[in-house]
């Protein structure tokens, strides 16, 4: 059993990441979907399908980029826990260098960068943080 699926997402990425692996086979949920949805869109996975095993479960199966070709690693870090939310106003998130950091965050309006709710100025919870 699962009790955090957002950082056992991260951690099987970083895994699969470090054994240099093509692709990786995870258990559905929609948070997981809307976070590779982000990870896609900021290149730090090349492409995900959800998958239909029988009538009731789903997987999802992520493609990673070829770490001989890039020569980088993403880091992911999980900030909320189960055990202690964060939550932050729309205002206090600091902005990352470079646009080299990115804040994944949960908002009322769905799970989004911290550059999009801080242009839709919403309140979050932050995730993670993945640089």
């Amino acid at each position: 059993m699962i009790y955090d699926p957002i950082a056992d997402l991260l951690t099987r990425i970083r895994n699969w990441y470090l054994a240099r692996l093509d692709s990786i086979s995870l258990p559905h949920s929609i948070i997981k979907e809307q976070i590779l949805r982000i990870l896609k869109k900021n290149w730090h996975v090349v492409s995900y399908e959800v998958s239909d095993l029988w009538n009731w479960k789903k997987d999802i199966v992520v493609a990673l980029n070829d770490v001989r070709m890039t020569k980088y690693i993403p880091t992911f870090k999980r900030i909320s826990k189960p055990g202690q939310r964060i939550y932050l106003k729309s205002k206090d998130v600091k902005k990352s260098r470079n646009w080299l950091w990115i804040y994944v965050l949960s908002t009322p309006k769905w799970v989004i960068t911290w550059y999009e709710a801080r242009a839709l100025n919403v309140g979050w919870e932050l995730l993670c943080e993945i640089f």
